[in-house]
């Protein structure tokens, strides 16, 4: 029977092996650190002003699903595109943190998403981010503290050194872009265009097992 099962696995994981030998580094994906992340993960570099980090949302949302046990989806927002000042850009990161804290991450970045590129909003200052998670049923005085508490603060800092750590080497020149393990970066436009979600879930799959 052991036999027999594992007669049985091995024909099911042909396809993926197939698939995962024409994954080149260099080409499909490229090696950006020396270093592993401390726990399996995918993370999303991505902005709530850009208009196709947008349309990506429903994409990323089937790619977090297909992940293997064990491995995590983080979003990490950035602060260079030039629709906004950084000082702006860096805020808004402090609320994805700050909604991530709470537990009403994918509500508030719905929200975030719509007020700024469906209703054409402006952040200009800590209230108009305070209004979008209130309206979107988030107590005021859980949102006072948690946007100003050390781990939020600490964790929208961590996202802008990672960003900038990419950004000189310059691994890290537009969004969205996916780096699994924190050592590889996926270079979508060398994906299969004709198969472009299950390839890029594959990829994402056969990075999340890679050790060296």
């Amino acid at each position: 029977m052991k036999k027999i099962f594992a007669s049985l696995l091995m024909v099911m994981l042909l396809p993926f092996a197939a698939q995962a030998a024409n994954y080149q580094e260099g080409n499909q994906y490229t090696k950006v650190s020396d270093q592993l992340s401390k726990k399996p993960e995918v993370r999303e570099y991505f902005s709530f002003y850009c208009p196709h980090c947008l349309r990506f949302e429903p994409f990323f949302a089937n790619v977090k699903k297909s992940l293997p046990e064990g491995v995590s989806f983080e979003r990490n927002h950035v602060d260079f595109l030039r629709f906004t000042t950084p000082e702006i850009q860096f805020m808004v990161t402090k609320a994805l943190a700050t909604a991530q804290q709470l537990k009403v991450e994918d509500k508030i970045s719905a929200a975030i998403f719509n007020y700024i590129q469906v209703q054409r909003g402006a952040i200009t200052e800590e209230k108009d981010i305070r209004n979008i998670f209130v309206l979107n049923g988030v107590d005021g005085a859980a949102f006072d503290k948690a946007f100003k508490s050390f781990s939020v603060n600490s964790k929208a800092k961590l996202m802008k050194k990672m960003q900038n750590d990419l950004v000189k080497k310059r691994a890290l020149t537009g969004v969205p872009t996916v780096v699994v393990n924190g050592k590889y970066r996926i270079n979508a436009d060398k994906l299969d265009r004709n198969n472009f979600e299950q390839d890029y879930i594959n990829i994402v799959k056969y990075l999340s097992t890679l050790e060296g």
